[in-house]
């Protein structure tokens, strides 16, 4: 059967859930992020985008583009509370939906263009979301994700937009090639370097010269310029999470001990966060004393897969639960209300220093495994819990006093 995809993309997500609290900020320029020199822009309104700020660029830049931008640092429960809202909406309106970030999602609509239509749900879903909540959003319907996601961007601001069946390829060619989902900025300069600026062109290379070129990633992408995408919409389900524990040997006191494994296993899980493209919005501390008393506490964050973000709160979290002074048998860290979003680190208050050093150390640990680059406060966690990934016989490398 033919698939029928739709993306539906909430368009400038933490702008517009600005302005409905503020309504005087409609028609002005926004820039959302943190306001120093080493800042980034998290979201920007299409105001300035006019000046041509766009989103993680540097703030001190989008200001030198922009001065006239008002600055806002963000409310991260406000974008959370929106976001719910709107996948509740989804799921009470469609079967089967993917939710890739927070203000992006996928729909499968496959079968019901005999019965209904499929622009014509498309269509009731996105103005049913503008009214209920607000949000103005745009989405694009075709046959598979990847065109689908281009059309929303041709769509944008709060529109729509169908590419019929059988002209995927022809409508995807006139277009730069980084409106391919997947082409970032070191593709599109190897590409460009080769002559390769249009989809078109890369429509016409050889599938055999891309894999040589980009790796696996290579054919993938030769793919989607031709408009061939047989990726899946997977369902989506709120309460995903991921979480690691360790018992041990010996029920232990040392609490700088206890402090080293927390730092080493939140590093660990918040790499698989971003080896996964996931962003979490909740975190939990578990403690099991000598005698099997148990005790958990968490906390909603701002979705985010930085260690430095996570870090201060599970050791907050661990002081808030360890107070009777008894020895631990077991602890524990878990993620949980999961959601895609790998390109998007930390909406407030990252630095592009900060993402740059975690590209670097990721690119290290899936190399060498996750365990390979650490915080110097993390390597004694060997010596009382078994991490799950062990060094392997590779030395680590510290990362101690630096702020990330």
């Amino acid at each position: 059967m033919d698939r029928t995809i739709l993306h539906l993309d909430l368009d400038s997500f933490f702008v517009s859930v600005e302005r409905i609290a503020h309504p005087e900020l409609i028609g002005r320029p926004i820039l959302i992020g943190a306001d120093s020199d080493r800042g980034v822009v998290a979201s920007c309104s299409y105001e300035a985008r006019a000046f041509g700020v766009r989103s993680a660029m540097p703030m001190k830049m989008a200001k030198q583009l922009c001065p006239e931008a008002i600055i806002l640092r963000g409310n991260s429960g406000a974008y959370m509370q929106k976001s719910d809202e709107v996948t509740e909406i989804i799921r009470e309106k469609v079967p089967l939906f993917e939710k890739t970030s927070v203000d992006e999602f996928y729909v499968d609509f496959t079968g019901t263009e005999r019965f209904y239509g499929a622009m014509k749900l498309a269509t009731e879903l996105r103005q049913y979301i503008g009214k209920e909540t607000g949000l103005p959003n745009s989405f694009g319907l075709s046959i598979n994700k990847t065109v689908s996601k281009v059309a929303t961007n041709d769509a944008k601001p709060n529109g729509q937009k169908r590419v019929e069946r059988g002209t995927e390829k022809p409508y995807l060619a006139p277009k730069a090639i980084e409106a391919i989902p997947g082409v970032g900025d070191k593709t599109a300069h190897l590409l460009r370097s080769m002559g390769v600026m249009r989809i078109a062109t890369m429509q016409e290379l050889p599938i055999d010269l891309m894999k040589r070129l980009l790796g696996e990633h290579g054919p993938v992408l030769w793919r989607k310029a031709n408009g061939i995408d047989d990726s899946p919409v997977i369902a989506w389900h709120e309460r995903k999470s991921i979480s690691t524990e360790r018992t041990f040997e010996r029920d232990t006191i040392d609490v700088a001990k206890l402090h080293g494994l927390l730092t080493a296993m939140a590093e660990s899980l918040t790499f698989q966060l971003r080896k996964g493209a996931k962003l979490t919005s909740c975190v939990a501390v578990k403690i099991r004393y000598a005698d099997f008393d148990t005790h958990t506490r968490q906390q909603r964050i701002g979705y985010t897969a930085c260690d430095h973000i996570i870090l201060p709160i599970i050791h907050d979290l661990f002081r808030a639960l360890y107070d009777r002074r008894q020895r631990i048998r077991l602890i524990g860290v878990r993620f949980s209300h999961l959601v895609g979003g790998g390109h998007q680190m930390d909406a407030f208050t990252d630095t592009q220093e900060a993402m740059d050093l975690y590209q670097a150390m990721d690119r290290i640990r899936k190399r060498f495994g996750d365990r390979t680059v650490m915080r110097a406060s993390g390597m004694d966690a060997k010596s009382i819990g078994r991490m799950d990934n062990p060094f392997d016989g590779q030395a680590p490398v510290l990362l101690a006093n630096r702020r990330t």
